[in-house]
């Protein structure tokens, strides 16, 4: 069936295509006009060409989410906090999968194509190519994630860092003396924060004895892996630190496969405290980096710049929290550790509670 256009309507309600338009684009028009033409519309059925609208507006209406994996919980927990925000100033999220650094520079540079009015950007690796893309871009973008000292875009940032502290220090004051780290790709923004935040925590105990082992990915089956691989071979651990919670459950399984008891024989945690971690038993201790804030932030970032495209670049730092439970514990005791206080309650093994 052939799309109704606005010359129809104006025909049937006895006016130009211009005072149609002004009539249903809520401009100067009498009342007797607006009342022909919106009875014109109704009766032929009219909708409005969203994209020539746009396009005379010089707006979409839509913004980009643009992340790695589509799937990983982090992601979908950072996109449910911006899409609350964009959605209440009346914008659409339209989510973007960007597997390869490659992948990134298209979709950076598919913003020239005029699909959205901006983009939150969270990228595994940051590239001379992505940058320059980013420097290049025509509309307003926000970086979940680190760029190189300079870049002058926005940026919402976890603390791998602290977390790894956090995580590190529990493990210690649980008795734990030999820990395996089992980190992501190394050649990711993620996997060398958390590389170089382990190292820094190991070195403040040096009678603890650390080891690092790389995966291939940020994932579950990766995880699984590195951990059997660890467990089986040479001087078992008694903990395991897991760069995110997907790689920890990884580990939690190989060590049920092997036989190991958790927490008992060893203590696993994991990064980002997702709702997996709380799901799991025994309950994952995990290092909540602030997914939901860090997407609050974003979100409101880009609607500031899109208002104010001439304002100063920020840069916001979200504080890192341990979320203790049944596998890395004894007890049921646990709770919620900060940079700043460490504090305990009683907590279901598997819930973990925050305190604090």
């Amino acid at each position: 069936m052939a799309r109704v256009t606005i010359t129809q309507v104006a025909a049937l309600a006895g006016v130009s295509v211009a005072s149609a338009s002004r009539a249903l684009n809520g401009m100067i028009a009498s009342a007797e006009t607006v009342a022909k033409v919106r009875e014109a519309a109704a009766e032929l059925g009219y909708v409005a060409d969203a994209t020539a609208q746009s396009l005379k507006r010089g707006r979409t209406n839509q913004l980009a989410y643009a992340v790695a994996d589509i799937g990983n919980p982090v992601y979908v927990e950072m996109m449910t906090a911006i899409e609350r925000v964009v959605s209440s100033s009346g914008y659409r999220l339209v989510l973007s999968s960007t597997g390869t650094a490659s992948s990134s520079v298209d979709v950076v540079r598919d913003l020239g194509r005029g699909y959205v009015d901006g983009m939150i950007l969270s990228p595994l690796r940051v590239t001379d190519e992505l940058l320059t893309a980013l420097e290049d871009t025509p509309v307003p973008v926000v970086v979940l994630g680190r760029l190189q000292d300079g870049a002058r875009l926005d940026t919402v940032r976890a603390d791998s860092i602290t977390a790894m502290r956090l995580v590190v220090d529990h493990l210690i004051a649980e008795g734990r003396r030999d820990i395996a780290f089992l980190n992501g790709p190394t050649d990711t923004t993620p996997g060398a924060f958390r590389r170089d935040g382990f190292a820094t925590a190991a070195a403040a105990h040096p009678s603890v004895t650390t080891r690092s082992v790389d995966t291939e990915d940020f994932t579950i089956a990766a995880g699984y892996e590195a951990a059997h691989r660890v467990l089986r071979e040479g001087r078992r651990p008694d903990a395991i630190v897991a760069a995110n919670d997907l790689i920890a459950i990884g580990a939690l399984r190989a060590a049920e496969d092997i036989g190991c008891t958790i927490p008992g024989d060893i203590a696993v945690t994991g990064i980002d405290n997702t709702e997996l971690a709380a799901v799991v038993r025994p309950g994952l201790t995990s290092v909540d980096l602030g997914a939901e804030e860090r997407g609050r932030v974003a979100a409101e970032l880009l609607l500031a710049r899109i208002s104010e495209p001439a304002r100063a670049a920020h840069t916001v730092t979200v504080a890192p929290s341990l979320f203790v439970r049944g596998s890395s514990v004894q007890t049921a005791g646990g709770g919620r550790h900060t940079a700043s206080t460490v504090e305990s309650a009683d907590v279901d093994p598997g819930e973990g509670r925050a305190v604090g």
